[in-house]
Parts: structure tokens; C-alpha cells; sequence
């Protein structure tokens, strides 16, 4: 009985010490899209000829110039449980900030840090149900420009992170409740230095800003057919990445066409470790100069 106990005991150590880490899960997808992104999106991947206003705004968008450099101002929150304020570090909002800018200096965009906000409240530290939107609503600042990351030490619903994609602001004014939920929630401990294995080097917030910027999940849809992320750079993927599987490639979908029918695995858009990941396509740098367009400039 004792020896069992003991082999129980190694295990339960082994298990505590394994250094690999959670798979990283984003809770933004289609079902969080506004109708009029989806029609934009897909009118700019070649569907336009509906006619909506929707598709003849993203057109438009689209054929702005998309070289011109776009200047996003940010203001990081950090909410933490009462206990773990310790686990952030004042140098941890300057490092994620550099992290986003490292990530997007080649494609046109760049950020500002505007302000810090540091909060202590359990439930907003979660942020589950009412108290999301609350926390928005309290701490939100800027303009639809403006880009505002949440993060929070407990961040609910088993995920790294999750964001709004953009929306149609209606009327003379902000709709109030697209303006107030616009931002992204990030667990705190992926920034950089943070404590979460795998995923501390502030991938996850350039991951999120991506959604913010108007960009779908690599493998959207989960299939070999379809319409993907609409856009027609990035293969063609049937499941999310765990880890960084380069050897051998991972394949999801081998029989599409194309000359790559290796998955993405080193994209941004996927759900990769930060290690692994590389940066965006020439197509993703054009669909976010044109939704930031069409969406966000001017708001």
C-alpha cells in the first residue's frame, strides 16, 4: 500500500511539473460577427455583387490606400482579484505594448499607450456575465479608435482571451452597446514575464488586437471547404494548432490546391504557442488596413 502510495505521489508530482502548456483558446468567431461585418467580408473576398451597403462600403474601404500607415492609441486595464496584484508588474503594460508594436511594425500599424489603469475587484477580475460589461462601462476610454485591452488575472470562460470584431456605430452617436463592449479581455499572465507557460510573451493581446483589427481564426469553420477566414493567403485549416508541431508540418487539409498545404501554424491568427508565431499574410495586412477603414477611422 505504501509503494502505491508513492507511485500516486510521483505521479501527481510529474503531472504538476510537466512543462507543457494549456492549448490556447480565444472565444471570438463568426457567431460574435455583426451581420454587416460578415457581408463586408464577404464582398472583399469576392462577393459583392449583392449589393448592400455593406458590401459597397468594404469595397470602397478597400480601395483606400492601404500603405497608409495607421496610428492606434491604447489603454491597457489591469484587473486583478484581491491577492494577486502582485502577480503584474508595473514593467509588464510597457513590454506588452512593445510586443504589439514588434508584431505589426512590418504591417502598417502602431500603437501608442495612452493611459494604464490599475483595478482591484474580484468579479470584474473574472469578468463573467453582467459584470464584463459593467467593467466596460466603468473603465472604457477613447474613442471606436481607441483601442482598449482588458486584462484580467481570473479572465473567465476557459480562455487566454477574446475580442470584439468590428461593427457598424449607428446614428449621430456611438450605438451604446457596440461602443461600451468594444475592446478585448486578456488573461493578464500572458504578457510578458507573466506566469503563464507557453503563452508569456504577450502573443495572446497581439492575437486579440488582431480580431479588434477585423482578422477571423486561420482554421474558421473547422473545414477542408468553405470560405475559412476569407482570405485567400492563408491556407486552408481544418483544426487549431496545439504547441508548435514543425516536424513533422502539420497538415490539416493536404489535398487543397496550392503550392503550401501545410497549415499556418506560425500565423498570428492560429492558435499556436508565442514562440511559434511569426507574423500575418500580405492579404491579412490589407484586410485590416480596410476594415480599420471602413470601421474605425473617423469614429
Amino acid at each position: 500500500m505504501i509503494k502505491l502510495l508513492l507511485l500516486a505521489s510521483l505521479g501527481l508530482l510529474a503531472a504538476a511539473a510537466d512543462p507543457k502548456p494549456k492549448p490556447f483558446d480565444c472565444g471570438t468567431n463568426t457567431e460574435h460577427a455583426s451581420p454587416d461585418f460578415l457581408k463586408s467580408i464577404q464582398a472583399l473576398h469576392g462577393g459583392a455583387n449583392n449589393g448592400s451597403p455593406a458590401a459597397r462600403a468594404a469595397l470602397v474601404a478597400r480601395d483606400k490606400d492601404n500603405n497608409s500607415a495607421i496610428a492606434v492609441e491604447a489603454v491597457f486595464h489591469i484587473v486583478a482579484k484581491t491577492g494577486e496584484t502582485a502577480d503584474i508588474t508595473n514593467d509588464m503594460p510597457s513590454a506588452q505594448l512593445d510586443a504589439l508594436n514588434a508584431a505589426y511594425k512590418d504591417y502598417g500599424i502602431s500603437f501608442t499607450l495612452k493611459n494604464v489603469t490599475w483595478t482591484t475587484n474580484d468579479a470584474w477580475a473574472v469578468g463573467d456575465g453582467s459584470s464584463d460589461l459593467d467593467m466596460k462601462k466603468a473603465l472604457r476610454q477613447g474613442t471606436y479608435r481607441t483601442l482598449n485591452i482588458y486584462f484580467q488575472t481570473d479572465l473567465s470562460g476557459g480562455v487566454l482571451g477574446r475580442c470584439t470584431l468590428p461593427a457598424k456605430l449607428s446614428g449621430p452617436s456611438p450605438d451604446p452597446g457596440v461602443y461600451a463592449s468594444d475592446g478585448c479581455n486578456v488573461n493578464a499572465n500572458t504578457m510578458p514575464a507573466g506566469n503563464m507557460d507557453g503563452y508569456n510573451k504577450g502573443k495572446t493581446a497581439v492575437h486579440e488586437t488582431g480580431h479588434w483589427m477585423g482578422l477571423l481564426h486561420t482554421f474558421e469553420g473547422n473545414s477542408c471547404d468553405g470560405s475559412g477566414d476569407y482570405i485567400d493567403d492563408t491556407p486552408q485549416e481544418a483544426q487549431s494548432t496545439d504547441g508548435c508541431p514543425d516536424s513533422p508540418p502539420k497538415s490539416t487539409c493536404p489535398s487543397q490546391s496550392g503550392s503550401d498545404k501545410n497549415d499556418p501554424i506560425h500565423n498570428y491568427m492560429d492558435y499556436s504557442t508565442d514562440a511559434c508565431y511569426t507574423g500575418f499574410t500580405a492579404l491579412q495586412h490589407d484586410r485590416m488596413h480596410a476594415m480599420y477603414n471602413m470601421y474605425r477611422d473617423g469614429n
